[in-house]
């Protein structure tokens, strides 16, 4: 077992649960926290919530769900190497997307929209909302009550009005800190996880090709070591290797990077961490390659027509089933008719927990149902 560096969070040195329980037997604090995120039902409709590509255009597509194994996976790759906690880094990895809503960034978009006049949503915010107070699972609680370092990680930024009614979680925001290391680990695993893999995806959908990539600097050095030494491997495996270069050199970097930074930093505990500036990064040339791959796909893979397209669909989606559920509650499924009684904000930060937690294929069910004539039924 890897002997965890000082500054690292650990059970000891952790705030704990907003609400005391037991230990855990034969597990540690961060690891029931890595299980609850797992068994949660948030977590099980994330394999069906966009990636990029709407769940229904292709089986190999990745989801939320499959992206967020893939932030666990490199996030505790790296934290090993660091000495820092495997586990808290896999269970905020884990939990980072529950509160993302059906269609990707448009479907946020289109909720935002909806909700400006209410708090507006944010997918951070959200997914914090999930695992403190949506899901419904045990008897003493609601919500997940998570430790607050997973909870801390999970919030990736905050606005000062909303840090402000966080209590001791937005307390960062307001002053200037950091999270954990291994909050600051999860938080770039995300960012090597869906740059690298969109590639991939957009390579598999055929909106961008390999010829195109080559112009990025990070694309460019690997797709050319590959087909140097592999001249007559099949495209597909061209792009499987490439991408796994990619990804080996981001991750590679990174420890080096975070580790000469914090040996310059004379760390002896988990606050100076949080006194300190952002330790995890990248070092500054590849930092550059990435901001450019991430450029590149922003304009040639998120904004394709054909991407464009269906975040069209996805955001009107979106503002409909929100204004006729908001016009009138006794549409929305039983269990949330009486919240949708409630105070005007109140009803619609209801509406839009429903609209966050449903999936790409429901949210179109529910759609079809509630504004297709053809879905009238005949019999009554």
């Amino acid at each position: 077992m890897v002997e965890l560096a000082p500054y690292a969070v650990t059970e000891t040195n952790s705030r704990g649960r907003m609400r005391a329980e037991a230990s855990p037997h034969g597990r540690s604090e961060f690891q029931r926290d890595r299980d609850r995120i797992i068994h949660s039902g948030a977590f099980r409709r994330l394999e069906y919530k966009t990636q990029v590509f709407v769940n229904h255009e292709g089986d190999l597509f990745r989801t939320r769900l499959t992206h967020s194994i893939e932030v666990a996976q490199i996030a505790r790759s790296i934290a090993r190497r660091l000495h820092l906690n495997e586990d808290l880094a896999e269970a905020i990895s884990l939990a980072h997307d529950l509160g993302h809503t059906p269609f990707g960034h448009a479907g946020q978009d289109a909720l935002n929209a909806c909700m400006k006049t209410y708090g507006g949503f944010e997918h951070n915010l959200q997914s914090l909302r999930v695992v403190d107070l949506l899901e419904e699972h045990y008897a003493a609680f609601d919500g997940l009550n998570l430790c607050f370092e997973t909870r801390e990680g999970i919030l990736k930024h905050c606005t000062a009005d909303n840090a402000m009614q966080l209590g001791e979680l937005g307390e960062r925001f307001l002053h200037n800190k950091r999270p954990s290391l291994e909050a600051q680990i999860a938080n770039l695993a995300d960012e090597i996880a869906y740059n690298n893999h969109d590639v991939d995806d957009g390579l598999r959908s055929g909106l961008i090709t390999l010829e195109q990539l080559a112009t990025v600097p990070l694309v460019a050095r690997h797709l050319r070591e590959v087909r140097q030494a592999y001249p007559d491997l099949p495209e597909r495996r061209v792009v499987h290797e490439t991408v796994r270069r990619m990804i080996n050199t981001l991750v590679s970097d990174l420890i080096q990077q975070s580790e000469n930074n914090i040996g310059k930093s004379n760390l002896t505990a988990i606050e100076d961490v949080r006194n300190a500036p952002e330790l995890i990064a990248f070092s500054a040339e590849i930092n550059d390659q990435q901001r450019a791959l991430k450029k590149f796909l922003h304009t040639h893979l998120y904004r394709h027509y054909l991407v464009m397209r269906m975040s069209t669909k996805a955001q009107r989606i979106i503002g409909d089933l929100f204004g006729v559920f908001m016009a009138d509650g006794r549409l929305l499924p039983p269990q949330l008719q009486s919240p949708a009684k409630q105070a005007e904000p109140d009803r619609a930060r209801a509406i839009a927990d429903y609209i966050a937690g449903m999936t790409d294929r429901y949210a179109i069910r529910e759609h079809r149902r509630l504004f297709s004539v053809e879905d009238m039924p005949i019999n009554f």
